[in-house]
């Protein structure tokens, strides 16, 4: 009488695995060790040798997001890779000022759109929305792409200068996540954003503002009567930011998430 042997035990199991890869990210310094592990095994399985390069590519500092291949924000997935600047959590707080903002219909642009984070977040949120979006750097106007799909146009280019010229004194809300890091901050980022994410989305100039300057010195033209201009500051930077917008004639006020340290300045063209 023959005897079936028994199968092999495998020589690892998803709770020892996942063990080890919590022990090594805690090794490295990630303080979320244990959320981050799970979202690994989630994304590539439990087989150590198909976690092997993602875990080594996380210890060594390359940010979450870019070894999953996507970034979680306003409730979506969106597309995110290297080199590329990740939506970071407070920003959620501008897309919402944004879509409580937007009139129905409403014709929105999302200004250095990076990944495509907030104008996503626009065409979830409203119902009756045109969406454009612009970024300087092609890396990210490739991922906006992927991420915005057909619902929106997105265009390569510096600030307004590539956005369809009918869209002058159109635009309800106009966002922009603009870099406002000062230059010489930039250096003291943590590694995730200073090693592994395009400068052009950190540096904001000698005093953070550079960017934004542009912004809001040409956002009169393109807003409609009535509409606004939102944009991303720090605490430190609001009172200079404030008085640049309304020496442009729009008419400023601050918006604040304190559980999510979110600052938001809101610009209002006048109504003709």
């Amino acid at each position: 009488m023959s005897v079936t042997p028994p199968s092999p035990v495998p020589a690892f199991s998803p709770d020892t695995v996942l063990a080890s890869v919590v022990d090594r990210l805690r090794a490295a310094g990630c303080v979320f060790a244990e959320d981050e592990a799970a979202l690994l095994l989630a994304e590539f399985g439990a087989d150590p040798e198909a976690l092997a390069a993602p875990v080594t590519r996380r210890a060594a500092g390359e940010p979450l997001e870019h070894v999953l291949g996507w970034a979680e924000f306003a409730g979506q997935r969106l597309r995110v890779g290297p080199g590329v600047f990740v939506p970071r959590r407070r920003t959620e707080f501008l897309a919402e000022c944004a879509a409580r903002l937007a009139p129905s219909p409403a014709v929105a642009v999302d200004l250095c759109c990076g990944a495509g984070a907030v104008g996503a977040a626009l065409l979830a949120a409203l119902d009756r929305v045109e969406v454009h979006a612009s970024d300087l750097d092609p890396r990210a106007v490739a991922y906006a792409r992927r991420n915005l799909g057909a619902a929106a146009g997105v265009y390569e280019g510096d600030l307004y200068a590539p956005l369809p010229a009918r869209l002058r004194g159109q635009v309800d809300v106009l966002v922009a996540n603009a870099p406002y890091v000062p230059s010489d901050a930039v250096a003291l980022l943590p590694t995730e954003a200073r090693v592994h994410e395009p400068t052009l989305a950190l540096d904001g100039g000698a005093d953070g503002l550079g960017v934004l300057r542009r912004v809001a010195a040409g956002a009169g033209e393109w807003l409609a009567p009535g509409g606004s201009l939102l944009v991303e500051s720090s605490e430190r930077q609001r009172a200079s930011l404030l008085a640049e917008l309304t020496a442009v004639g729009l008419v400023p006020r601050v918006a604040s998430c304190p559980e999510r340290e979110a600052t938001v300045l809101i610009a209002e063209r006048r109504p003709a």
